[in-house]
C-alpha cells in the first residue's frame, strides 16, 4: 500500500489508508475450502445438528403444516337455519312463529326462553321507574316539568306522584304507561326448549380450487334424523340441549339470563385426496363473558301494536331473554402445487447448512489449537500480475492454469541481509522486500498468508518466502488433513 502524502496529517493519512484498504477488499472473491478435522465430539455435534433440521423439515413442515401444498383459507360460504319446536308456560302455549328471532333465520338465530310482559301500554301518564336515576321525589319541587332522561321511559310532568305499589313517589311522565317495570308479567319458556331442533345448512366453495361441498349428503332424508359425529356426520339437525351441553353451560341457567352460543364449522380438506374425504367438523362454545355482569346474558325487547275499539292504540311490551346461536364457518383447502414445494426443500437444504456454521464457530472459538485450525481455514492468495497483452494468457494466469512469471531479482543478484546480523525478526523487517501491513478491511481478517509467512520464516535469509507447506497433509496429532 502506498505511503502517505507528506502534505497530509497523520489522520488524514490513516482515513485514505482505511479506504483504500476497504476499496481493494471489496473486489476480494472467497471461496469455501475444504478442511476434514478428525474430532468424533465436533462430529457428533455436526450430525445432531443436521439431524435435528432434517427431522423438523421433514415432519412438521412437510407431513404436519404440508408446506408442498399450495393453500386456501376462508371459504365462501352460505347458511340458513331453520328452528321446530313448541312449548308451554304458566298461561299458554308457544310455536316457533312467536319465539324465534328473526323468522327467516340466518347465521345468526335467537330462541326466546323468558319473557317479561308489560301488557295495555297506552300512550298517557304515569309515574316514572323506580330504576331510574334520580326518579325519586318527595314534592313536585323535586321534579322539573319538561326535563328528558335519555334513561328514563317518557318527559316528566312536573308532578310528585304514588309509585304502583308501595309507599314511595316518583315523578310523572308523559309515556307508555304503565312503564315496563310498573305491572310486568313473567313467563318462562324454557320447560321444553331442549327439545327444539335446527337445522343448519351450510354450502362452501373454494374459488381457487373450484370446489364446493354442502353439509348435507346428497338423497338425504331429514325427517328421522338427528346430528351424531360419528354415525351421521351429514344430517346436520340439532337439538338445543345438545348444543348448550356441548358447549359446557347449564340449560336452566342459561335460558333465565340468556348467552351467545357458538355453532363453528370447520372444512378442513386436502384436495389430494377423495372428496369424500372432506368432511365438516363441529365444534360448539359460548361467546359472551360468562363471569363479567355488565356484559354477559343476553336479551332484547321488542313491541305488538293493537287497536281497541278502532279508536286507542295499544301494545304489549316484551322484554325477552334467549339463546342466540351464532354460526361460524371456518376452513382451509390444500393441493398440490410443484411452487411451494421447490421452495420449501430450498429452503431445508440450506437450513442444514447452520450445523456447519455451529461447528465452525466452536472450532474456531472453543476447541484447542484453534489458532491452528484458523491458520488452516483461511489463506489469501494474490493473482500474480503479466505484462502480455494476449487475454487468452491472462486468463490462464487469472485461473491458475500457468505458472507466474519468475522474480525481477537475477538469482546471483538476490539481496542480502546486512552483515553481521543473525537471523531475526528485526532482519526481516529490514530486507529490501518490505512487507506490507494487514489489510484493515479484509473480509478474511482472521488470519491472512502474509502474516503466517512471516512467522514461518522467522530467519530465512532469502526475502521471499518458500513455498507454504499448507499444501501437504497436516501431521497434526487431532487427525486434522486438508482436501
Amino acid at each position: 500500500m502506498a505511503a502517505a502524502q507528506p502534505g497530509l496529517p497523520a489522520g488524514a493519512a490513516m482515513v485514505q489508508r482505511l479506504v483504500r484498504g476497504c476499496w481493494s477488499a471489496f473486489w476480494d472473491y472467497e471461496t469455501p475450502k475444504v478442511i476434514v478435522v478428525r474430532n468424533r465430539r465436533l462430529g457428533f455435534v455436526h450430525r445432531t445438528v443436521q439431524l435435528l433440521i432434517l427431522l423438523y423439515f421433514v415432519w412438521y413442515v412437510f407431513i404436519v403444516q404440508k408446506s408442498y401444498q399450495d393453500s386456501e383459507t376462508g371459504p365462501e360460504s352460505s347458511i340458513i337455519t331453520k328452528v321446530k319446536g313448541i312449548t308451554i308456560s304458566e298461561h299458554k302455549v308457544w310455536d316457533v312463529e312467536e319465539y324465534v328471532k328473526p323468522p327467516e333465520g340466518g347465521s345468526v338465530v335467537s330462541i326466546i326462553t323468558r319473557m317479561e310482559v308489560t301488557p295495555s301500554q297506552t300512550l298517557g301518564t304515569c309515574p316514572e321507574s323506580m330504576k331510574v336515576h334520580s326518579s325519586a321525589c318527595h314534592s313536585d319541587d323535586d321534579c322539573v316539568a319538561g326535563q328528558l332522561d335519555m334513561q328514563g321511559n317518557g318527559i316528566r310532568t312536573g308532578h310528585c306522584v304514588p309509585y304502583y305499589h308501595g309507599d314511595s313517589k316518583t315523578c310523572e311522565v308523559s309515556a307508555w304507561c304503565p312503564v315496563e317495570d310498573g305491572t310486568s308479567e313473567n313467563q318462562f319458556l324454557g320447560k321444553m326448549a331442549p327439545n327444539f331442533t335446527i337445522l343448519i345448512k351450510n354450502n362452501i366453495h373454494y374459488p381457487k380450487f373450484k370446489f364446493s361441498k354442502g353439509n348435507i349428503a346428497s338423497q338425504k332424508n331429514l325427517k328421522h334424523c338427528t346430528f351424531d359425529q360419528d354415525s351421521d356426520p351429514y344430517c346436520p339437525i340439532f337439538k338445543l340441549g345438545f348444543i348448550v351441553e356441548q358447549a359446557g353451560e347449564n340449560f336452566t341457567e342459561l335460558a333465565h339470563k340468556g348467552g351467545v352460543i357458538g355453532v363453528i364449522i370447520n372444512w378442513n380438506c386436502d384436495l389430494d385426496l377423495s372428496e369424500s374425504e372432506c368432511n365438516p367438523k363441529y365444534s360448539f362454545r359460548r361467546l359472551d363473558p360468562k363471569y363479567d355482569p355488565a356484559s354477559s346474558g343476553y336479551n332484547f325487547r321488542f313491541a305488538k301494536y293493537y287497536k281497541i275499539n278502532s279508536t286507542t292504540t295499544t301494545r304489549t311490551l316484551i322484554k325477552a331473554y334467549g339463546i342466540r346461536i351464532d354460526v361460524i364457518v371456518h376452513g382451509q383447502a390444500g393441493k398440490f402445487s410443484l411452487i411451494p414445494t421447490i421452495i420449501n426443500l430450498a429452503t431445508a437444504l440450506t437450513s442444514i447448512g447452520v450445523g456447519s456454521f455451529l461447528c465452525d464457530w466452536i472450532l474456531l472459538t472453543f476447541m484447542n489449537k484453534n489458532k491452528l485450525y484458523s491458520h488452516k481455514k483461511f489463506d489469501k492468495v494474490r493473482t500474480p500480475r503479466h505484462t502480455s497483452n494476449s487475454w487468452p494468457v491472462t486468463l490462464a494466469l487469472v485461473l491458475g492454469q500457468i505458472p507466474p512469471p519468475p522474480s525481477h531479482y537475477p538469482q546471483d543478484q538476490s539481496p542480502s541481509p546486512p552483515s553481521g546480523r543473525g537471523s531475526t525478526l528485526g532482519e526481516v523487517a529490514e530486507l529490501p522486500l518490505a512487507v506490507q501491513p494487514p489489510r484493515p478491511c479484509s473480509i478474511s481478517a482472521l488470519t491472512e498468508q502474509v502474516v503466517d509467512t512471516l512467522d514461518l520464516h522467522v530467519g530465512q535469509r532469502l526475502p521471499v518466502p518458500e513455498p507454504s507447506q499448507q499444501d501437504s497433509t497436516s501431521t497434526d496429532p487431532k487427525g486434522l488433513a486438508q482436501l
